[in-house]
């Protein structure tokens, strides 16, 4: 992405490296980890998942009651929301206001079900704090929106989250998982390769860069053996590289197809340069959403300059290959948290200003959607810094890819944190 969003894996997630402006994520109405339960029909529905690898796409924002990022809702006094106010908390790189849950915009109409599926994803790898809260958390799973409510009232304190110099407004953008079609096997146009990271990649740093993996013998013989499958497209896999993560339809060389998942397993470490700046810089002007499909276009009549658009960025990323169960394919890849991620429930953060595992309610208002619900902290990115800022999951497939691309709008967090 463009700065709009830009993410980058850490070293302690296996996770894309987002940095151009277009890709944001689709958000749901309906978040696909609701769809993973023990019901017959929940069941049906991911292997429905699994064979469409889309998501649903969220209602067009006219649908969407109003809401201003910068300006909550205040109603009146929520009953049980009483007594004084503890102090506000400071962050590394934000401070943390307390508030009543009246200030939360949208906080009785969310369907909290959707969301506890992501919270008891970040109750496997918990921190310290909301560790004690996980059993309850699980026992909750299945109740009723009004007592799960009750419950966040009694157990977790809402805190409006702030720069150090008190400003509450932020900037929302999404990120989602691609799926291309791969052969296991280079020829009949399937010709672009994704690699595995080299033997002793950490031994030289940054290692090669894009172009030179392209072109020098010594990056090429590093790599030969290490290719997971090969993809039609270029601009695609440079999609891939920069989400970090993905689906292949792909097919094995008896013919057979199957969905695996490719996940971040490492980069060469080279500075992220945006191919939609490089491309406004030639003078070609702003390839509009979707970015991929409008680059592709672009690049179908310029065959001759493709490389160089490529080369433009010098930024590589290896995979790791991973199998795709049936459950497996309503989340998406893993985040930084070390947990699958929930499209429409999970956010990047900068870890500096949220703690990952932390429960948040977020609430933005742009062209793309409206949202004002409960979502969980569970990964980051390199262009996800500050206070107020976060990345939010969309889904895995086209329809979040579409959403994904126009999300770039005001936000407000509040952080939930325990009594």
């Amino acid at each position: 992405m463009n700065t709009n969003n830009s993410n980058a894996p850490r070293a302690s997630s296996k996770r894309r490296d987002m940095a151009i402006p277009w890709v944001a994520t689709t958000v749901s109405g309906r978040s696909i980890g609701a769809l993973v339960s023990v019901r017959l029909g929940s069941i049906i529905a991911t292997a429905a998942l699994l064979a469409s690898c889309t998501s649903t796409p969220l209602p067009p924002a006219s649908s969407l009651p109003p809401a201003a990022a910068g300006v909550p809702a205040i109603i009146a006094s929520r009953p049980g929301d009483t007594g004084p106010l503890p102090a506000s908390l400071v962050q590394g790189k934000s401070r943390w206001i307390p508030v009543r849950w009246a200030e939360l915009p949208g906080f009785e109409e969310d369907s909290l079900s959707e969301a506890w599926n992501a919270w008891i994803k970040s109750c496997e790898r918990p921190g310290p704090v909301f560790a004690p809260l996980c059993a309850e958390v699980r026992r909750l799973s299945i109740a009723s929106g009004e007592d799960q409510r009750a419950w966040m009232l009694t157990r977790l304190q809402p805190y409006r989250v702030e720069t150090h110099q008190g400003v509450a407004d932020g900037l929302l953008t999404s990120y989602y998982e691609p799926v291309l079609k791969a052969s296991r096997q280079p020829g009949s146009g399937y010709e672009v390769p994704l690699y595995r990271p080299p033997a002793g990649l950490g031994n030289r740093k940054p290692w090669f860069s894009r172009q030179e993996i392209d072109t020098l013998p010594e990056a090429r013989t590093a790599l030969r053996g290490r290719e997971i499958a090969w993809v039609d497209n270029p601009v695609e896999v440079m999609s891939l590289h920069i989400q970090g993560s993905g689906r292949l339809n792909i097919t094995e060389p008896d013919g057979s197809q199957r969905i695996v998942r490719v996940a971040y397993a490492g980069s060469n470490e080279q500075p992220f340069r945006s191919v939609t700046q490089w491309l406004a810089d030639q003078g070609e002007g702003r390839m509009v959403a979707p970015w991929v499909e409008s680059t592709k276009a672009w690049a179908s009549k310029n065959p001759q300059r493709v490389q160089q658009m490529l080369w433009s960025n010098p930024r590589y990323t290896f995979f790791q290959e991973q199998p795709l169960s049936l459950f497996d394919a309503a989340f998406g890849p893993k985040g930084a948290q070390g947990v699958p991620l929930t499209p429409g429930r999970s956010i990047a953060v900068d870890p500096g200003s949220i703690p990952y595992g932390t429960p948040v309610w977020l609430a933005s208002r742009g062209g793309a959607a409206n949202l004002q619900k409960l979502v969980l902290a569970q990964d980051t990115g390199s262009a996800i810094v500050g206070a107020v800022r976060a990345d939010y999951f969309a889904g895995t497939g086209i329809d979040a890819g579409l959403l994904a691309s126009r999300v770039n709008q005001p936000l407000r967090l509040w952080a939930l944190w325990p009594k």
